[in-house]
């Protein structure tokens, strides 16, 4: 599978808004954001942009969705055909599609800090749902579930200095030591806020 390779920040800065895609880093003032605030990346980045079509700003909204959950465009183009298929609007079932993934739970659940990470806990074997090993980051959890790591997983030490650091967890979400139980699907203000799903069904709609 394709892989993003360059520097992660700059795909924050490219959107504007943080994506949580360097872990530990995101949360510091370390974070470029922090520091320099939504500068375009580039030489040019500074300088003035021409006016934006309503066609970038649907492409936008779909790239940092994309990027924000850590999936290509044949997956998340999936995502949304099953969403359209749905009576529960498109825009919403989206969402709960990509917050529902195996590799985001446990990074809402505050078991690591960013899903780059969860999908490497996950790809080796490390996440337990029901008490089964499950080892493809884009599972659908479901509600009444439980997620929890194994042993090794537990001792891995970006594991441990996420719950050492107590993040919240969503409130969909219950949480006890390092076991997760999806209590019910999200409600739309649960879920990403810097997303407009809405741009994003009328992207796919053209």
């Amino acid at each position: 599978m394709a892989r993003y390779k360059d520097a992660k920040c700059r795909l924050c800065r490219k959107e504007g808004v943080k994506l949580f895609l360097k872990g530990e880093r995101c949360f510091s003032p370390k974070c470029p954001l922090e520091k320099k605030g939504a500068v375009p990346p580039g030489q040019h980045g500074q300088k003035r942009r021409g006016r934006v079509s309503e066609y970038g700003f649907q492409l936008r909204e779909k790239q940092k969705a994309k990027r924000t959950y850590g999936i290509l465009e044949a997956q998340f183009k999936n995502y949304l055909t099953k969403a359209a298929k749905t009576k529960k609007g498109t825009g919403l079932q989206l969402l709960r599609f990509l917050e529902l993934r195996l590799d985001n739970v446990l990074f809402r659940g505050g078991l690591v800090f960013s899903r780059s990470v969860s999908r490497q806990l996950i790809n080796h074997g490390f996440c337990l749902v029901d008490g089964k090993k499950v080892n493809i980051p884009s599972f659908m959890v479901k509600p009444g579930q439980i997620i929890s790591l194994s042993t090794k997983g537990l001792n891995l030490a970006q594991v441990k200095k996420a719950l050492a650091a107590k993040q919240p967890v969503i409130n969909w979400l219950t949480k006890k030591a390092a076991v997760l139980k999806v209590e019910r699907l999200p409600k739309r203000e649960e879920m990403d806020l810097n997303i407009n799903e809405q741009l994003i069904v009328e992207f796919y709609s053209r």
